[in-house]
């Protein structure tokens, strides 16, 4: 009988490609886990890691492993599933992720349902961009992760989850400028602040692609003079005037618009905000009350 917590072990090193980053994600130290892996390869009775530079990578006999490994712990989170079915209120941590934008407005409104709902309900929640939360996901970091995506830049998704539509996010051009200096039309706007600096998301994030592919297609490359991943510091800079910003409504959380607005060109001004879960492990009774509230919360 093989060890379940060696071979647990050894999938995590399949997800996060280090001893370093499983040690790191286990609080473990990385001889600690190099130490139980060649444990489990005198088990298993066959070589488990083959060194790659300074690094290691599993044999075609440890992935076979940790497909099983997959299955077997699928079926322990089915088990714990139906337990936590079989009682009457719901208890544990429940351990969700969220992009900065739903993590101001939506989730508060969920913990509070889920507090009046099922207040032993223990909730963590880790603000974190989706990119990174949907491979935590998947490593099992996160219970429930809330995700975005951009007009025509899909974010990939790790194979195994299950995601569910929220709402539909716009999002807007907010003007450093007085309105009257820029056009009328939503490509006129656009045009207008080609010679003004931009804050934008960094490099190689799917919303900066997005954002620049607007400008781009609007006949100019913009000026990106500010990046960052706060979009309250883009709202920031807008109101200042000291750059253009490309805002979503959800940004002001049922307030008043504090900056000047305007319609982006037809086709590019949704963001579509889904939930993503675990796929297997059976319906968690805590992951459900959760995308419920969300659900709620986002007036679905």
């Amino acid at each position: 009988m093989f060890d379940l917590h060696r071979l647990r072990l050894l999938r995590e090193l399949k997800h996060r490609g280090t001893l370093a980053a499983v040690a790191a994600a286990l609080s473990y130290s990385p001889s600690s886990v190099s130490q139980q892996l060649s444990q489990l390869e005198s088990e298993v009775g066959v070589r488990l890691l083959e060194p790659v530079g300074r690094r290691v990578r599993l044999t075609p006999q440890a992935e076979i492993l940790v497909a099983h490994t997959e299955a077997v712990m699928e079926r322990l989170e089915r088990a714990e599933a139906d337990i936590a079915t079989s009682l009457t209120d719901l208890t544990g941590t429940l351990r969700v992720a969220a992009f900065q934008t739903a993590a101001l407005t939506l989730v508060p409104a969920m913990l509070g349902l889920l507090r009046e709902a099922h207040p032993r309900l223990r909730v963590h929640v880790t603000q974190m961009e989706p990119e990174r939360a949907l491979l935590a996901l998947q490593a099992r970091d996160f219970d429930l992760v809330v995700a975005e995506e951009y007009p025509g830049h899909p974010t990939p998704r790790p194979a195994g989850l299950e995601q569910e539509h929220l709402l539909d996010d716009p999002l807007r051009l907010a003007l450093p400028v007085p309105p009257a200096a820029v056009g009328r039309g939503p490509t006129a706007a656009l045009r207008a602040l080609a010679g003004r600096p931009w804050v934008m998301e960094p490099e190689g994030s799917a919303a900066r692609h997005w954002a620049t592919t607007l400008c781009r297609d609007a006949g100019f490359e913009p000026d990106v003079r500010f990046e960052s991943t706060d979009l309250l510091l883009h709202l920031r800079l807008a109101e200042e005037g000291h750059a253009a910003a490309f805002l979503p409504d959800l940004v002001w959380n049922g307030r008043p618009p504090t900056v000047a607005l305007r319609r982006l060109p037809r086709g590019r001004g949704t963001r579509t905000i889904l939930t993503a879960v675990r796929r297997g492990g059976g319906r968690h009774p805590a992951v459900e009350a959760c995308r419920d509230a969300l659900r709620q919360a986002a007036g679905g």
